[in-house]
């Protein structure tokens, strides 16, 4: 279930002259016999609400006064989320004949007609109070509250994601409320700028819309509004005409595959780390304790600590968290039962809460090995949000394979390993893009899809290009891996292991040195196959087949390179 929550305002919204319709109250019910939570979020303060409306009862929250109070309905108890306005602000708004003037736990509101009086009146108290539209009402409340506040202390308490939320709305200050949710809606008579910035704008107006919307969710969970809600969608990199290949987060499953080296751990941090900025809550199987140092991400356990299921479901429990589980200290027999353990679980509460958002698999062929005969996995019914990384398609348990919805091959021969997956799958990849993979190239297939497997650059994660950048700049290669100023007659074997002893060694090498491995393409060859940066090696060509540069000027080039890209960095 992607929405697990349908948060609505009150008036004008499910509400028509301020009375809800038996119909729709009757479509709220039957989302909450869904399973899922509702939330009331409303201008109004909630006493008088529950005076003309008792039903809000159903309701597993309320935010009332535009943000400022919390109401749990079951306990009947109240929470406000601001401070209460100080005595002489009413005082004096009554002086100044604000009519009408009515006072909540923390709103005061009137009319909209009475804010220049309002105005004046706060700038003689000097106090910071922010004005808040409502159609033809006007509220008064401290700083930094609105009804997107409100909704996120909501939230918290029913450990809600707001990417598991859909919300439908009237007026101006609804707004703030709808632009945290996964998918926002207006009804059909909303104010047209609010209609504007919605995913989804309902063919009924108030009341009528607020019960299609309700309808839609109990049939199918939103799923036809899926195409609406593109700007959700996470980009895995750039094709060769400057396209952005995206993915949406939510109902995909991702392989990424092919050889050590090929740029599969690069590929997959810049994913998580793209999970992790939009907020979205992810679970790591990390073999290796590979994901340490990703942001927004806590590392259980180590090579001397084996992490339990419930410390993981327990880091889970809350929206805002995300975790790696470190399996170092678990030998490889043990850790398919292991990872069908908390899969369960994570699966479960995904059923209640709509989160994880992303299971990830590394090494995905030691938790579903072909050989396994998993009593769990073999009958779950497919599940979505998963990433499988793995050097060896064809080692994965059958079941894996069919969840596999798009296959990322990198490495020198991605062709290789989408065969390899053919070959699994039973589905026909058709003819494939020649040429090798080159570092920083995907090639991307939908096993059963109509599209035909093409070539893109992908993404690099930014922890991951920061080691790259420390390690080619300062670093040691390898002596294979080096570069060697040997000119052209060989007299010579000075070996720079790293950029910053390839620029000061080709400061003063001779000329001809100089010349010899520049015209030759060495330069250009070291960029591209150990350095691994294929702008780099291009831009080296560019200054190679420029005739009019001297020995010096194509110095000063090449070092202006490097150190834009990598000295400056490190």
């Amino acid at each position: 279930m992607r929405f697990v929550c349908l948060a609505t305002d009150y008036d004008s919204t499910i509400a028509v002259h301020g009375s809800v319709a038996p119909s729709t109250l009757a479509a709220l019910e039957a989302v909450k016999r869904s399973g899922r939570r509702l939330v009331l979020v409303t201008g109004r303060e909630v006493d008088d609400l529950l005076k003309v409306f008792p039903q809000a009862r159903i309701f597993d929250r309320v935010v009332g006064e535009n943000g400022a109070v919390l109401y749990h309905p079951g306990k009947e108890e109240y929470r406000n989320l601001a401070k209460e306005p100080p005595p002489e602000l009413e005082q004096e708004l009554r002086k100044a004949k604000v009519r009408p003037l009515s006072r909540g736990r923390v709103i005061l509101a009137t009319s909209g007609n009475q804010e220049l009086k309002v105005l004046k009146v706060l700038h003689l108290l000097g106090l910071e109070y922010q004005l808040i539209f409502n159609k033809g009402a006007l509220m008064l409340l401290p700083p930094g509250t609105n009804k997107a506040t409100g909704l996120r202390k909501a939230l918290k308490e029913l450990r809600l994601s707001a990417h598991n939320m859909v919300g439908i709305g009237d007026a101006e200050n609804d707004y703030s409320f709808l632009s945290m949710c996964e998918c926002a809606v207006a009804v059909a008579d909303a104010l047209p700028m609010l209609k504007k910035e919605a995913d989804y704008t309902t063919l009924g107006g108030e009341g009528e819309g607020a019960r299609e919307l309700a309808e839609l969710l109990v049939e199918n969970d939103l799923y036809q509004l899926s195409s609406k809600l593109e700007r959700h969608d996470l980009p895995l990199g750039k094709r060769e005409d400057g396209s952005t290949v995206r993915i949406s987060p939510y109902g995909y499953n991702l392989l990424l595959s092919g050889i050590s080296g090929g740029g599969k751990s690069s590929l997959a941090a810049a994913f998580v780390e793209q999970l992790a900025e939009a907020g979205y809550q992810f679970c790591i199987f990390d073999p290796e304790g590979d994901y340490r140092s990703l942001p927004k991400v806590l590392a259980l356990g180590d090579s001397r600590h084996i992490p339990s299921v419930e410390e993981a479901l327990d880091v889970l429990s809350s929206p805002g968290l995300s975790c790696a589980v470190n399996l170092l200290g678990m030998s490889l027999n043990e850790r398919p039962a292991f990872f069908q353990e908390l899969l369960q679980r994570l699966l479960e509460m995904r059923a209640v809460f709509g989160r994880p958002h992303w299971i990830i698999m590394d090494e995905a062929h030691h938790l579903l090995p072909t050989d396994w005969n998993p009593s769990y996995i073999g009958t779950v019914k497919k599940p979505s949000g998963l990433l499988l990384i793995t050097v060896h398609p064809d080692h994965l348990h059958q079941k894996a394979i069919e969840w596999i919805d798009l296959v990322l091959a990198l490495g020198e021969n991605p062709q290789e390993t989408l065969r390899a997956f053919e070959r699994k799958s039973g589905y026909a990849a058709g003819r494939l893009p020649e040429g090798e993979g080159r570092f920083g190239q995907a090639l991307a297939w939908r096993p059963g899809g109509k599209d035909h497997a093409f070539f893109f650059h992908h993404l690099h994660s930014h922890v991951e290009r920061r080691r790259h950048i420390r390690k080619y700049a300062e670093g040691e290669l390898g002596a294979d891996k080096s570069f060697y100023f040997r000119g052209p007659h060989g007299r010579l074997n000075l070996r720079a292991q790293n950029l910053l002893l390839f620029l000061q060694i080709a400061d003063g090498v001779d000329d001809e040195t100089w010349m010899h491995h520049l015209l030759q393409g060495d330069i250009a060859k070291w960029f591209r196959n150990e350095i691994k940066d294929e702008g780099m090696a291009r831009e080296a060509e560019a200054v190679a087949s420029d005739a009019s540069l001297s020995p010096v000027a194509s110095r000063f080039r090449i070092r202006g390179i490097v150190e834009r890209i990598y000295t400056a960095s490190a």
